[in-house]
């Protein structure tokens, strides 16, 4: 694959950011592309390593030597084609995934990973740029008919792939625009939103229909939606999140975090913001508890609406600056990490947890104490000014009242509905769960596949069997 001895000849090399200065006045990308030439030699880099743990630590399994090959050899369609087999949305995940493929690469041995994530962003971006992204339309109906509940990644996955195969197929969103957490959780700066109507565009020309401000279980009736389609399938997200019940939480200030990140999304969207509930960071002291991607997201957030100051607080204890690779390659390393937003200054602080917040009204600040081997530390105690507290602890697992409710699902050990990872089926045999609504929270990638491998699932349901990919 790619140059026999193209990782020895070429060092890894990555794409680049514009300065903090510069990007952090506007909510645009600032991902800076490689050159095409430099994209083809990074490609050249992936070796005949003969077990490509790639493919193991990417979900979707992508093909990734092949694809490396292929840019290499200067074939970006096929590349493209071959990129799209596996995962229906690389753009995606060319931005906003962790990229553990990188992290199960042979030459992460020694850091020097293939840039598997910029070349597969740069295959898609190119597709499109050139026009080879074209709607791939059934050549036959089957008669029957589908819902799926849920618009982010692993509902518009599914949507796509079933409706490619000739099915009805109408994809449901409560909110007033499709995406899901895609659209309203992940902040523009790190994937603009046209992104997400180019592949609608793509998705309704296939025979998709899309129906926003529609909150199944409320807007339509549960036994509606069973009398009107063959098969449901639930895609939505876990969106109750973890909170945080300690004495003053009920101050005002105090949010989950995906409040506050949807709300910035629809101020960038060009909508008006109640001023009764509107939250920003603008000239507060901010304090974002919670050390994964939404904190990161919540940091960015408030640099770009001008915060005086930006503190991020972990309960776990600061990781160590490399892992030991002979005890954790080539699966996800536990190690210290600095994303784009925290590069964009932020101070952070690591084995702390919350005690209390205090204000009169609004919260003023935050008692926190330090812990180590899960005990907190005496005399430890110190105090953080805090006009705004965002909560960015996770979720626990999707919605249960409402729709999950009425349809009499069974519910497994987290919370989620049950379903395994060969039927997709729920306790009701007409209704399938995939993505957060099955696994919990996770990431788009993860989304994508279960998609993918659900839609496979209700075809064979409906039709007795399926060509479609697992």
């Amino acid at each position: 694959m790619g140059k026999p001895t193209g990782f020895l000849e070429v060092g890894r090399e990555d794409r680049g950011y514009e300065k903090v200065a510069e990007r952090t006045k506007t909510w645009r990308e600032f991902v800076q592309p490689l050159a095409d030439d430099a994209v083809k030699a990074q490609g050249g880099r992936c070796m005949d390593c003969g077990i490509p743990f790639c493919h193991n630590g990417c979900p979707v399994n992508n093909l990734i030597p092949d694809w490396n090959d292929l840019v290499y050899k200067g074939r970006w369609r096929e590349a493209l084609t071959t990129l799209h087999s596996t995962n229906n949305f690389p753009e995606f995940t060319g931005r906003i995934c962790p990229a553990p493929c990188e992290a199960a690469c042979t030459l992460n041995i020694n850091d020097d990973a293939v840039t598997i994530k910029t070349i597969e962003c740069q295959i898609i971006d190119r597709g499109w740029e050139e026009g080879w992204i074209e709607p791939q339309r059934p050549s036959s109906s089957t008669g029957k008919r589908i819902a799926v509940v849920g618009s982010g990644p692993a509902g518009l996955a599914a949507a796509q792939q079933l409706a490619r195969t000739g099915h009805a197929v109408v994809l449901f969103e409560k909110d007033d625009r499709i995406g899901g957490l895609l659209r309203y959780g992940i902040p523009d700066f790190k994937m603009e939103k046209h992104i997400i109507d180019r592949r609608m565009e793509q998705m309704a020309a296939e025979g998709v229909v899309f129906k926003t401000n529609t909150h199944v279980g409320v807007d339509i009736t549960v036994d509606q939606l069973m009398k009107d389609y063959d098969a449901i399938l639930l895609t939505g997200g876990a969106q109750v999140p973890r909170d945080l019940p300690v004495p003053g939480r009920d101050l005002k200030g105090i949010h989950f975090a995906m409040e506050f990140l949807t709300q910035g999304n629809r101020r960038v969207a060009g909508d008006k913001i109640d001023d009764k509930v509107a939250i920003s960071a603008k000239d507060k002291h901010v304090i974002v508890i919670g050390g994964g991607d939404t904190g990161s997201d919540c940091i960015g957030t408030s640099r770009r609406q001008g915060a005086a100051s930006i503190t991020q607080l972990e309960i776990l204890p600061r990781p160590p600056e490399q892992e030991n690779k002979p005890l954790v390659w080539p699966y996800w390393p536990l190690k210290f990490r600095t994303s784009s937003s925290q590069q964009e200054g932020v101070e952070r602080d690591f084995a702390v947890v919350t005690k209390s917040f205090t204000g009169k009204d609004r919260v003023e600040a935050q008692r926190v104490v330090r812990i180590e081997n899960g005990k907190e530390v005496p005399g430890s105690e110190f105090e953080l000014k805090a006009d705004l507290v965002l909560l960015a602890m996770g979720f626990i697992h999707p919605t249960q009242t409402g729709l999950v409710a009425n349809l009499g699902l069974k519910l497994d050990g987290r919370g989620n509905v049950a379903a395994d990872t060969l039927k997709y089926q729920s306790s009701n045999p007409k209704v399938f769960a995939a993505g957060d609504m099955r696994r919990g929270q996770s990431l788009v990638v993860w989304a994508i596949r279960e998609g993918r491998q659900a839609a496979r699932a209700v075809d064979e349901f409906l039709m007795g069997s399926s060509d479609l990919p697992r």
